[in-house]
Order: C-alpha cells, then sequence, then structure tokens
C-alpha cells in the first residue's frame, strides 16, 4: 500500500492502521480488497473526508489518496510530506509537528 498525503491545515487528527488491504481511519475500516489491477474508486464512494481523488491498484499495489491534518506547530516535512510507499501492516507513522514552545511562568511580586 501507497499513500499520498496532502497536507491541510487542521486540529484535526488522523490516526491508521493498516491490515493487508483493510485501512483503519480513526477507528473505522475501510476494505479496499475489492479494487483490481487498474481499477480506481473514487473518493465519493468512500464515507469518509479523509480520501480525496480516485483510489487504485497500480502494479499490485493499493495507492490512496489522503488528508494529512497540519497543526498549528506543523513541521517542514507535514507542509511538504513524502509519499508513504511500501506501508507496512501496523500503525501508519506520519510525520511530527514541530515541538510546542515552553512557557515560563511571570514570577510573582518581585521586589
Amino acid at each position: 500500500m501507497n499513500i499520498v498525503l496532502i497536507p491541510t491545515r487542521t486540529d484535526n487528527t488522523l490516526e491508521l492502521f493498516k491490515a493487508g488491504d483493510v485501512l483503519t481511519v480513526n477507528g473505522e475500516d475501510f476494505d479496499f480488497s475489492q479494487i483490481g489491477e487498474g481499477d480506481s474508486l473514487p473518493s465519493s464512494a468512500i464515507t469518509s473526508t479523509w480520501f480525496i481523488g480516485d483510489q487504485t491498484r497500480v502494479d499490485g499495489h493499493l495507492v490512496l489518496t489522503m488528508f494529512l491534518p497540519n497543526p498549528w506547530n506543523y513541521s517542514h516535512e507535514q507542509a511538504f510530506p513524502v509519499p508513504l510507499i511500501g506501508v507496512p501492516d501496523g500503525p501508519v507513522v506520519f510525520p511530527a509537528p514541530l515541538p510546542e514552545p515552553l512557557t515560563v511562568a511571570a514570577p510573582e511580586n518581585i521586589e
């Protein structure tokens, strides 16, 4: 499975888990095993707003295109993600955001 990521600025979260041709998106299973070689499935046929464009199978590999949510502290890797090629079974790992800045509390009553 290959996943093409389209970055979008949102505070929503995305958790993916891959098991063969089944992709679990935020706890909801999507079985793509019926997509044959050269076939495509439009995102309008999928009951999830995370998918965009046609989902296809090329050279035996599913090619899915999905939105990648970018938080306010998104990293360069999130803003310009590379496709995830040959995604193994298990949790799908995305690029990480930048660390949140440290906040320092103002001292009280300095005399």
